[in-house]
């Protein structure tokens, strides 16, 4: 899992049946307190929201089967899914 900033929307007519009807957000990879990297070593990613995430929230990310299984029904072509949005970050 990681911590990532929502960034944009995707909007798709073609995609996977196992796609229709989730929303699909931009995310990039943040530092460890919450902020974009000035020099980012990711560009954006694509993930499945299924939390209610919008643009300029800070999102809790998970990755591969790890992200097929938030979702019920056949998800196979899902890697990247929004789990949480942080309210805060504390150290």
């Amino acid at each position: 899992m990681y911590l990532a900033k929502v960034t944009g929307s995707v909007v798709s007519t073609q995609k996977s049946v196992s796609l229709v009807g989730k929303k699909l957000l931009l995310v990039r990879r943040v530092t460890a307190e919450g902020e974009l990297p000035q020099h980012p070593t990711h560009g954006d990613d694509v993930a499945v929201d299924s939390v209610g995430a919008g643009v300029g929230d800070l999102v809790l990310l998970s990755s591969g089967s790890s992200a097929r299984h938030v979702f019920t029904g056949p998800n196979e072509a899902i890697d990247l899914a929004i789990v949480g949005i942080v309210d805060t970050l504390a150290r």
